[in-house]
């Protein structure tokens, strides 16, 4: 125990006691008692591991609060609770930070520098990329590792601060040994099971970052665009099929037009064909129900690939592959095989080698000069894809990557993924249909290799041939004893490093696995899965899954994705949703709006119990506004926070004596009333609704400071009073009650406040149970309601609170006043009131008549 402060302060609570619990390992996972208990004795949280690249934001102290609030919950309910946390350092977002932050860019052709120095170190983001300083892969992943681990080390700092009763002992970061491991395992048994495959497909592709894109890292952004009239030829000489077109540059991966089959206009031309203007190409006139009458002339050209739905048209109407846009963005330099007429081939020679920009210009003036360019429209906006991290607009290429099976062209694994998020609790529930949604409207299997560098190796090999050449369709996978492996520097088994490149020999994979690949295993890194079976079985499944609904169709379904093919089972019981920050404007806060708040200063200025009253305020799923030059919600949890403090010490200056009990009817009754608090709030945490908890214990908290307190502290003083002991022990009973209510959401001010009375730590002390003494809460009501009628009947009269009355009368219905009887003497005492009178038969409390006395009583 510690000793009461003169003047209790929230300023230091957060140093002092993350401390203390650190010393005292208050959070630490204990196995032992999880052992004894069984799995049912045990809650696991699947803690969402930040990405570790750059600063944290208001929108993480919000959401990670909530799952801190629920840990301590359950903690206080006598679970052991198993709270980890992860650090997701892999993917481009860390590769985009490095090179921003030291001013290189990664070149795998160059060699290993030991003795490398980067140019910048924090400064280099104005850098243009072709000023950045090019080093080896190795160098690069060098850096990459130096800087999330001080990236780390900053969120750590924060989260101590936020007093997240995280377990930090069961850290794991994505980009370890053991989580590679754990990672391609993963894959090789997804591998063997006919999971994971390799395909030769069109993708979407980032320019800049040189990777692949999965359907799940997309988003829309509104572009400018204008419709090119395009006249193609009948093949019969009859006229012309006029298109309208925002990419002419694509003219030549042209290889249908397609129409909606209800549309009369060209339903005479299906199954006919027409010649391309420019390259006199030969293309079907093809009918599919996704071509839309309104849009253009109701008539579009399918080019290999101009968007998604080119790549829907082209694998269902089983279309030839014109593909002639390269990785780097530009126009291929061999034209298709389709293009065989020397002018098709010279007109392809002006656009080979230009970037699609370029290249639209060109096929426009050659268009435009050949007459078949009928008019172009004024320009309009219209969503484009784009890598939610990008800032060019996705093309698609056709590259070969590797694949995991997710549902979308399979059916009986897309119900089984739907049945599983059905037999899951979701809070809140609406929630469960953007995952059916996203799940039903998948179109393509998940995309899991990336062209990148810091990241999980594939864990392939493919062998050569006499000409060093791969030979198709084969694979050496690596042995589940190397692991982990990277093949850019490890041979395989029944190879030797010089066979590496040479005929016969070997060729090791050099993408990376996509970060959501590795994430979407955060249970099993976190579990012990393969690695620690009686962990796993003690933790898994999961009892919670909190996250953001922004990625709900990344790592929520991913995630699901995983536990389905490797357990046939969802990875939790239970996902909790948060909702997002935004700002005044209710624009939601996001870097790329420039609008984003960081924690330092909130938590510095008002405190960190301040702020976790902000956060648990918001049900889950609900947005919350924050307006950092006026935290009102905020304001109001500090002074909460400072309440609390000030009023246990109040109630703790009140000793109990020895063997007292609870007799007075005033006291039974605030005793019972917080009774029902408690089963309130419990019942609130169960369903996940810490808001409604926290609601209902702030509510009785302030009616026992403003009302309860003011009614029995006279008699709590008076050490002559029969009833003194009943006050004292009252008040002891609902302090420590109260404290432990708000315990999960003020988790400073409540331990400071325990510490000055009791042994050990609130967050590992029982969670309150109705006490059951019995009492009637409309004793407390009709009293709480009478001292504001006594204290407004003194203001209307001018005089202070402190003023002596000789008489006053309550007017009120019988009941009301039958309850007032059983608190008259606190009444009184409170109210300075020397006569008292009741009257019963009226309607609402009202007093009836003050004098105020002359001179003391």
């Amino acid at each position: 125990m510690s000793t009461i402060p003169d003047k209790p302060a929230l300023e230091g609570l957060e140093q002092k006691w993350d401390a203390a619990w650190s010393a005292a390992g208050t959070y630490l996972f204990d196995r032992d008692a999880a052992t004894a208990k069984g799995r049912a004795g045990v809650f696991s949280v699947d803690t969402p591991p930040p990405t570790a690249s750059g600063s944290l934001h208001i929108g993480h102290v919000f959401s990670y609060t909530h799952t801190d609030v629920k840990a301590r919950f359950e903690r206080m309910r006598g679970k052991t609770v198993f709270y980890p946390m992860g650090w997701d350092d892999n993917g481009l977002p860390t590769e985009r930070r490095v090179q921003n932050f030291y001013g290189v860019r990664c070149d795998t052709s160059l060699p290993y520098d030991p003795d490398f120095t980067p140019p910048f170190h924090g400064d280099a983001k104005s850098l243009k990329p072709a000023d950045q300083v090019p080093i080896s892969r190795r160098n690069f992943i060098e850096l990459c590792e130096a800087l999330t681990e001080e990236d780390e080390k900053a969120f750590e700092a924060v989260f101590r601060q936020l007093g997240l009763s995280v377990d930090w002992t069961q850290t794991y970061r994505t980009i370890s040994d053991e989580t590679i491991r754990t990672s391609q395992l993963a894959f090789l048994r997804n591998l063997e099971r006919g999971e994971a495959y390799q395909s030769m497909a069109p993708t979407l592709w980032d320019i800049d970052f040189r990777s692949a894109i999965a359907q799940a890292e997309l988003e829309d952004r509104e572009q400018q665009a204008s419709y090119h009239r395009i006249a193609f030829h009948k093949t019969d000489g009859s006229g012309d099929l006029h298109i309208e077109t925002t990419r002419p540059e694509l003219l030549a991966a042209c290889v249908a037009l397609v129409a909606n089959p209800d549309d009369e206009r060209y339903q005479p031309y299906f199954g006919t064909t027409v010649r391309t203007p420019i390259f006199d190409v030969e293309v079907p006139v093809l009918a599919h129900h996704l071509a839309q009458q309104d849009k253009g002339s109701g008539i579009a050209m399918i080019c290999t690939f101009g968007d998604v739905t080119d790549i829907i048209w082209w694998r269902e109407l089983d279309l030839p592959n014109r593909t002639i846009l390269g990785q780097d963005g530009r126009v291929l330099p061999d034209p298709p095989e389709a293009l065989t007429t020397d002018a098709a081939k010279a007109a392809y020679a002006e656009i080979a080698g230009l970037t699609v920009f370029s290249a639209k210009k060109k096929m426009v003036e050659l268009l435009e000069a050949s007459g078949e360019l009928l008019e172009v429209s004024k320009p309009f906006s219209h969503p484009v894809k784009f890598y939610e991290k990008g800032d060019r607009a996705l093309e698609i290429v056709s590259t070969r990557q590797w694949y995991l099976r997710n549902g979308a062209r399979d059916e009986a694994l897309r119900d089984q993924l739907i049945e599983l998020g059905r037999g899951m609790d979701w809070h809140p529930d609406f929630m469960r249909v953007r995952y059916e949604n996203w799940t039903n409207g998948l179109t393509g299997d998940w995309l899991i290799s990336r062209q990148r560098f810091f990241g999980v190796p594939i864990p392939v090999w493919y062998p050569l041939d006499e000409n060093g050449e791969r030979i198709d369709g084969e694979v050496i996978t690596a042995d589940l004893a190397a692991l982990p492996v990277d093949p850019t520097t490890d041979a395989p088994a029944g190879y030797t490093e010089d066979q590496r490149g040479v005929p016969g020999g070997f060729e090791g994979e050099k993408d990376i696995f996509d970060t959501w690949a590795t994430s979407s295993l955060t249970p099993q890194l976190a579990g012990g899965w393969q690695r620690d079976e009686e962990l796993w079985n003690l933790v898994a499944p999961f009892d919670l899954r909190p996250q953001g609904q922004d990625i709900i169709r990344t790592w929520l379904f991913s995630t699901m994705v995983r536990s389905a093919l490797e357990d046939g089972r969802a990875p939790w019981t239970d996902a909790a949703i948060s909702g997002f920050i935004v700002d005044p404007d209710r624009k939601k806060m996001s870097k790329s709006k420039g609008n984003v708040v960081t924690p330092a200063d909130i938590l510095e200025a008002h405190g960190t119990d301040a702020v976790r009253y902000w956060s648990a305020s918001s049900r889950l799923g609900a947005d919350a506004a924050f307006d950092p030059q006026n935290p009102t919600q905020v304001k109001i949890g500090r002074r909460l926070a400072i309440k609390v403090l000030n009023a246990a010490k109040f109630v703790l200056s009140f000793p109990v004596p020895e063997g007292a009990h609870v007799t007075h009817a005033l006291d039974a009754a605030m005793l019972a009333t917080l009774d029902q608090v408690v089963r309130d709030a419990t019942k609130a945490f169960e369903a996940y609704d810490h808001a409604r908890a926290l609601e209902v214990t702030e509510a009785f908290f302030w009616t026992f400071c403003d009302d309860y307190l003011e009614l029995v502290k006279e008699r709590a003083y008076n050490q002559t009073d029969a009833g003194q002991a009943s006050a004292a022990l009252a008040l002891r009973l609902a302090l420590s009650a109260l404290l432990r209510l708000l315990a999960p959401v003020l988790a400073f001010a409540t331990e400071e406040a325990w510490s000055w009375f009791e042994d050990g730590s609130i967050h590992t002390a029982a969670w309150p149970e109705p006490l059951e003494i019995a009492g009637d809460p409309a004793v407390l009501t009709a009293a709480s309601a009478a001292l504001i009628g006594i204290r407004r009947a003194k203001t209307e009269a001018k005089a202070s609170q402190k003023t002596p009355v000789a008489r006053l009368v309550l007017r009120a219905d019988d009941a009301t006043i039958a309850a007032l009887r059983s608190a008259e003497g606190d009444l009184k005492a409170v109210g300075r009131i020397a006569e008292l009178e009741l009257i019963g038969g009226g309607d609402a409390l009202a007093v009836d008549a003050v004098e105020l006395a002359t001179e003391e009583v």
